[in-house]
């Protein structure tokens, strides 16, 4: 999965590479409770944690791409498409994370889909899944509308319990052909 320099677009985002530049907004988006809610321990994560550990993380991660709406450069969030596997360029999972404000209004589902484009049409990913909660239900919709299908549910031991985690957590996916025969409909 090379090909880091290129920025994803779509009618109204343009993903691109991290920068030293995006740590406020990054430390913003994870410190944000209700951002938070389904994910890791459930807690913000401190700013220090966010600047020293997940900024450098991203920075050295070409499938993590911070997320802006293309007409005025606004930080959003961040999409990612990472390997499932060290080594493993086949196969990739999706995650995303949008600051409260953008949510509601099509970008998640909107992001998806061009990274699902891209993984499959530039990276040459046969099969991409993604995993969530149970009860996030946003979440849970933007990946039937970007047109992962849900695959299980399992359940996992957690050091932290979160609101929700006796439900446990469902996995989606989508192969390279299904995504292919929905493009074209």
């Amino acid at each position: 999965m090379a090909r880091s320099a290129t920025v994803v677009r779509s009618a109204r985002l343009a993903l691109r590479r991290f920068t030293p530049d995006d740590a406020e907004q990054l430390a913003a988006l994870h410190g944000d409770p209700d951002v938070m809610r389904f994910i890791d321990t459930g807690r913000p994560v401190p700013r220090a944690q966010v600047l020293t550990r997940t900024l450098p993380e991203f920075l050295a991660e070409p499938g993590v791409r911070a997320a802006e709406v293309a007409a005025t450069g606004e930080f959003i969030g961040w999409f990612a498409l990472r390997p499932t596997r060290p080594g493993q360029s086949d196969e990739a999972e999706l995650g995303y994370r949008l600051r409260r404000a953008a949510w509601g209004r099509g970008y998640a589902t909107e992001g998806a889909r061009a990274v699902l484009a891209y993984g499959f049409g530039e990276l040459g990913v046969r099969r991409v899944t993604a995993t969530t909660m149970t009860v996030n239900r946003g979440s849970r919709r933007v990946l039937e509308k970007a047109g992962l299908r849900y695959v299980r549910t399992f359940f996992e031991e957690w050091p932290d319990h979160i609101e929700g985690a006796e439900h446990g957590d469902v996995d989606y996916a989508l192969s390279r052909e299904e995504w292919a025969a929905g493009a074209r409909r």
